[in-house]
């Protein structure tokens, strides 16, 4: 019998061990680009509503993440919002970095706070996401809604090419017919 063993580059962070970023490592994330993102709430738990007949519910929170989601280009003017869906437990999407959207407004004015890891870069994709689940999380205090968490990371991958985003758009939209 084989046994495989899943080995992670980990590093020491405020004496915790921690697997490191599984962003590549040669990318400007900042940079023009269409990214494709997976934000998971903590332990998976089912905050923002339910699948019912194929469809997404949305439940309070779940219509917070919806708006908010829809408002990220407010607060990130250099971005747009493709295909998206919030989900039981997740949230999908496609936001694309485009830096000639604004050319001549101050961004420095945008960046958000620093996270437990150090400072964001500006206008990165880790500094909107870092925005959109900060926003989430205090609507969440704000209306009581205290055993709300995210899971600390996100995941994302740089669409390539046409058939790419083709395929993503469809597995988005998809998405909640083929849930369990």
């Amino acid at each position: 019998m084989e046994r495989f063993v899943l080995v992670f580059n980990m590093t020491l962070f405020q004496n915790k061990y921690r697997v490191e970023s599984t962003r590549l490592p040669y990318w400007d994330y900042s940079s023009d680009g269409w990214y494709f993102v997976t934000i998971c709430t903590k332990n998976r738990e089912e905050h923002f509503g339910k699948i019912q007949n194929y469809f997404m519910g949305l439940s309070n929170i779940g219509c917070a993440a919806a708006k908010f989601w829809n408002e990220i280009p407010n607060h990130f003017p250099f971005t747009r919002l493709d295909e998206w869906v919030v989900m039981p437990n997740h949230v999908h999407g496609i936001i694309i970095i485009d830096n000639h959207i604004v050319e001549t407004r101050d961004l420095a004015s945008l960046q958000w706070d620093e996270n437990e890891f150090g400072p964001l870069k500006k206008n990165s994709l880790q500094s909107i996401i870092h925005g959109f689940k900060s926003s989430i999380t205090r609507w969440c205090n704000v209306n009581n809604h205290k055993n709300f968490a995210w899971q600390p990371r996100f995941h994302d991958r740089i669409i390539r090419n046409e058939k790419e985003l083709n395929e993503i758009r469809k597995y988005i939209y998809y998405n909640p017919q083929m849930w369990n």
